[in-house]
């Protein structure tokens, strides 16, 4: 089992990684199976369905599918030029995407929100189709937006997600068992281990580049915050927060007034910062979904400005231990949404900042794990209930509340010498039960929790 540092974490935009990544990145995979038929394509359609569909308009994959049907995708996303690409869209019922002939497409009438039908394979799915001169169908996949902005088809979800069809990597673990095992046998890190697999992939230079650029996009993204006021799109009327927090925070500094909590709230500001920029459909780095931005990055900034002796030399190590640690979430439970409950996303983006920050400070590799154990075992059975299907409430503030999670899960693992009742695997294997047993009301539909107790307007 290999997943690389850039599959857990990918630049994009928000505000959602299943529900707005995930659609563009689908559409541009079907525009490729077009440029590869030799069929003669005049027009396109597609059907939402699921979570796509009951939350897809908060989460704006309505416009994200026409956008990747379009030819945008997620990482080379230019705002101004979507803005202009829709406006041409909706006025000519027609979409051009490199390398194909103009194609007929009205987004009123050819994408379809279909709350009746629900796929099969996972629930974020989607049909898109392409037609011919008659209007037929020639060409039909069905893509699933798995979490994190992973997309497989109907057929690879079939194959088993264990697929990797990459070289073999050095230290090949698929749970905490064999990773400790791997560590305490070649007497590496947790980060040596998975730098060295990264490496195995592909050249030295270039990864510690693209580590570089991640973290880049991350603090670009929290000091975009920091300096933005406003009111979030959507039609909750949610103002930012985080500019107000930060100004009164810097405010108090010298004061000698301070009570010792109050770090908490540099720790929440950072993550709600990413956050809110992720809900203004800004760009952010997964980490590992949208949803669940701002915890990771929010967790560094804590290390790196209010902890003695933080250096940047180890920001690659926190990235490296953090993305072993969601990469065995992943592949033996979720990181969805939609499919386990916002355990899936804010508890494993939690469970990975505690992870990286124990790393960085000195911990051994059975202190990481249970620094990770202890994040994640203490959100379990937490749902996926956006008001409004918006990415906001309660989605903002619990970003800020999984960062101190995260501080607080790698503080106790460093106090104590690595041995603890409950195995990471454990708390793993009961998060996918859970998330298996949780009502489908309460795994970002909108249709339970929060999201029905809360008036929308």
């Amino acid at each position: 089992m290999f997943l690389s540092v850039f599959d857990m974490f990918k630049v994009g935009i928000g505000p959602s990684s299943s529900h707005t990544m995930g659609p563009m990145v689908a559409a541009a995979r079907f525009l490729d199976q077009m440029r590869a038929s030799p069929f003669e394509f005049t027009g396109l359609r597609g059907s939402l369905h699921g979570s796509l569909a009951f939350t897809g308009v908060g989460h704006a994959t309505d416009r994200a599918t026409i956008l990747g049907l379009a030819g945008f995708v997620p990482d080379t996303y230019d705002h101004d030029m979507a803005e202009a690409a829709l406006a041409e869209i909706h006025e000519t019922h027609s979409v051009s995407p490199e390398g194909l002939p103009t194609l007929d497409f009205n987004p009123k009438t050819d994408l379809v929100f279909d709350y009746k039908h629900h796929l099969s394979g996972h629930a974020n799915g989607m049909i898109l189709m392409a037609t011919d001169a008659q209007g037929d169908v020639i060409l039909r996949q069905v893509f699933y937006s798995i979490g994190g902005g992973f997309v497989l088809t109907e057929e690879e979800l079939a194959e088993g997600k264990a697929t990797d069809e990459g070289a073999p990597v050095p230290f090949p673990f698929k749970s905490a068992v064999e990773m400790l095992d791997m560590a305490k046998a070649s007497g590496k890190s947790i980060a040596e281990m998975k730098r060295a697999n990264e490496i195995s992939r592909g050249c030295a230079d270039s990864f510690a580049k693209g580590t570089a650029r991640l973290w880049q996009v991350m603090n670009d993204c929290i000091e975009r915050g920091l300096t933005t006021d406003g009111i979030l799109p959507g039609g909750l009327h949610v103002r930012r927060r985080a500019k107000g927090i930060h100004d009164a925070l810097q405010a108090e500094r010298g004061m000698n007034l301070n009570a010792p909590h109050t770090i908490n709230d540099w720790m929440s500001v950072y993550a709600m910062a990413v956050n809110e920029e992720n809900a203004a459909g800004g760009q952010v780095v997964t980490a590992p979904t949208n949803g669940a931005a701002g915890v990771l990055p929010a967790v560094l900034r804590y290390y790196l400005d209010h902890v003695p002796g933080a250096s940047e030399s180890r920001i690659e190590d926190f990235l490296l231990t953090a993305a072993a640690i969601g990469g065995l979430v992943k592949f033996n439970a979720s990181i969805s949404g939609a499919e386990a409950g916002c355990q899936a996303e804010v508890g494993s983006a939690s469970a990975m900042a505690a992870a990286g920050l124990c790393a960085v400070m000195g911990g051994t590799p059975e202190q990481v794990e249970n620094a990770a154990e202890i994040a994640l075992e203490h959100h379990l059975g937490m749902t996926c209930d956006p008001v409004a299907g918006l990415v906001q409430v309660p989605c903002i503030e619990r970003n800020g509340l999984g960062a101190i999670k995260a501080v607080s899960a790698a503080s106790l693992a460093l106090r104590g010498d690595g041995h603890h009742f409950v195995p990471l695997d454990a708390v793993i294997e009961t998060m996918r039960q859970t998330g298996h047993d949780m009502h489908e009301k309460y795994k970002e539909t909108s249709l339970g929790g929060l999201a029905v107790n809360v008036p929308n307007c």
